[in-house]
């Protein structure tokens, strides 16, 4: 349920902060006082289009927000704001846009920035308004077969699952057999284009790790003389006579003397020995190397083109030879799959009628429970019509079989009525009756709004144009609703606002030279004042705020009634 909304600055509200009960809340007040604009703000709120023109006079901007208790762990907001990465608040969620000068929008949903198309997403999920004249989501003939889905329940919603699974994996494999069935001309220039890159790839005869191996071996062919004359001035440092190991040989004599007599200095006899073999041992290795060592410009050639070679490969085919290589495989699978095509379409093919068979079988399933469902659709909608003294009308679910499969089926349904004797049922959407539009969408409100999730409705002065007993039957179905979700009603109905469990009174006054709207619980006195003053207009009498009372007293009874 909406639990607060706060609005500052929006058109000729400067703030203005209230607090929802569940239940039905309506909102009251003479013509012109604001009361479609508090409807407006939240219409905004819920991802509506906005403008500049919504803030007040003097303003930098609009700022709206609300706050949502939603008690159902299973409420598809939930799933929605999953889906979008937005971390729930356990049982609360916060709307929020701020609309600035220029136009623009700022969108927030539990303190994260967000788009307006993802506002209006999970505002959608939370809040449905309806007006008089406003194509809402039940005058959608696209979205007829959801609801007719809804409302059969538990059985066909199991049903459409298993469908969509087998569906889902029917347009994957339909997917597949255009692929294959492509253009003959491109399949034919991709067969020559794979094959001369096979070619190509396995002429060269590459190897991982090869370009590394080839990098350090043209290091040391570069470096030749460097490195040969290096080792040449180390071994000559070590060797030559009076050079290094000459001296460190005759410190080993003069110590191993010594450490003869004096254990003293038997360890620093020891080291000096270790190191002369050790350097005697690598001047040997050195001297090795020197006469083994031969510049072959062949060999740094052949490395350079080699290298070139596959420099020239990764250019076309990859940035790595292990690229290369994993493209190789890749192209020569495609390529298997090109050539032997014909036999993977006869084999897609028999997969493929082998599983519209399957897809025919569960559509028919859904259409049976579809139709079972709509005559009891038919049936209640016609009751809640007759509750609304409109016993004439006739309502029907209309199927279209479709050719084609899709995601919900073969079917393609509409929603049709009529409302007088003698006249052919319609689309909803072709209803030209206000007063009846308004009472077909409270019967179909009654239905679906059990079904449909939506925590609060909101209805825009839908009893317009009817009175008498007509509206008392309205004021007892808005009612009605309330119970399964909480209602917010603008209405200039006494016998609506009777039935309400909270009422606002939304009032205009002129502050400082400026107008602004206030908006105010009225209870007690003052409720009965309002509802006298929607009866009788400007003057109050005792007899109009009599009436009033028994108007209160005669709804609580009726709202005791149809709990």
């Amino acid at each position: 349920m909406l639990k607060e909304l706060s609005i500052k600055n929006f058109a000729i509200i400067e703030e203005v902060s209230v607090s929802f009960t569940d239940g039905l809340t309506v909102l009251t007040g003479e013509t012109g006082a604001g009361k479609s604009i508090i409807i407006d703000a939240v219409h905004l709120l819920a991802g509506g289009r906005g403008s500049q023109e919504f803030i007040r006079h003097g303003a930098k901007k609009a700022e709206l927000e609300g706050l949502f208790f939603i008690q159902d762990e299973k409420h598809p907001v939930f799933n929605k704001l999953i889906e979008f990465g937005i971390e729930p608040d356990e049982d609360t969620i916060i709307l929020r846009r701020d609309i600035n000068d220029h136009g623009k929008s700022v969108c927030r949903v539990n303190g994260r920035l967000v788009t307006i198309a993802i506002l209006r997403e999970i505002g959608g999920s939370l809040i449905d308004i309806h007006g008089q004249h406003e194509s809402q989501e039940l005058m959608d003939d696209r979205l007829h077969i959801t609801l007719l889905d809804q409302f059969a329940g538990k059985d066909l919603m199991i049903q459409k699952e298993k469908y969509q699974n087998t569906y889902n994996a029917y347009k994957k494999l339909k997917k597949e057999l255009t692929s294959i069935n492509d253009n003959e001309q491109q399949i034919a220039q991709k067969i020559d284009l794979y094959e001369y890159q096979i070619r190509e790839i396995d002429a060269v005869q590459l190897n991982e790790g090869e370009e590394e191996t080839l990098t350090d071996e043209r290091k040391k062919h570069q470096n030749y003389h460097r490195t040969f004359e290096k080792i040449s001035k180390a071994y000559e440092a070590i060797n030559n006579e009076s050079r290094g190991l000459d001296w460190v040989g005759e410190a080993m004599s003069e110590l191993t003397d010594v450490a003869s007599y004096d254990d003293q200095f038997k360890e620093p006899s020891e080291t000096i020995s270790s190191t002369f073999y050790s350097l005697q041992e690598s001047a040997y290795y050195l001297k090795g190397i020197l006469d083994e060592m031969e510049f072959d410009e062949g060999r740094l050639n052949e490395i350079e083109d080699r290298l070139a070679t596959i420099q020239s490969m990764k250019r076309k085919y990859g940035s790595s030879i292990e690229d290369i290589l994993v493209y190789r495989e890749k192209i020569g699978l495609e390529l298997d799959e090109l050539i032997n095509r014909d036999e993977r379409v006869q084999m897609r093919q028999a997969e493929l009628t082998k599983i519209e068979s399957e897809l025919e079988t569960k559509a028919n399933k859904l259409t049976k429970l579809r139709k079972s469902a709509a005559v009891e659709l038919s049936q209640s909608i016609l009751t809640q019509l007759r509750e609304l003294y409109m016993e004439k009308a006739t309502f029907h679910v209309k199927f279209s079989p479709q050719n084609e499969f899709d995601k919900d089926g073969k079917d393609s349904l509409s929603f049709y009525m009529s409302t007088n004797v003698g006249e052919p049922e319609k689309p909803l959407s072709k209803i030209a009756s206000g007063g009846e539009l308004s009472r077909m969408m409270l019967a179909l409100k009654s239905i679906f709004s059990k079904h449909q999730g939506i925590t609060s409705i909101i209805f825009d002065e839908v009893d317009t144009g009817v009175s008498g007993r007509v509206a008392q039957a309205i004021a007892e179905k808005i009612s009605s609703i309330s119970n399964s979700s909480q209602v917010l009603c603008i209405t200039h109905l006494p016998q609506v606002a009777a039935m309400a469990d909270q009422q606002l009174l939304i009032a205009k006054e002129v502050l400082d030279e400026r107008t602004t709207t206030t908006l105010t619980e009225v209870s007690g006195k003052e409720r009965v004042h309002e509802l006298s003053r929607m009866m009788s207009g400007a003057e109050i009498t005792a007899r109009t705020l009599d009436h009033a009372t028994e108007l209160l007293s005669t709804a609580e009874e009726r709202k005791k009634i149809n709990k």
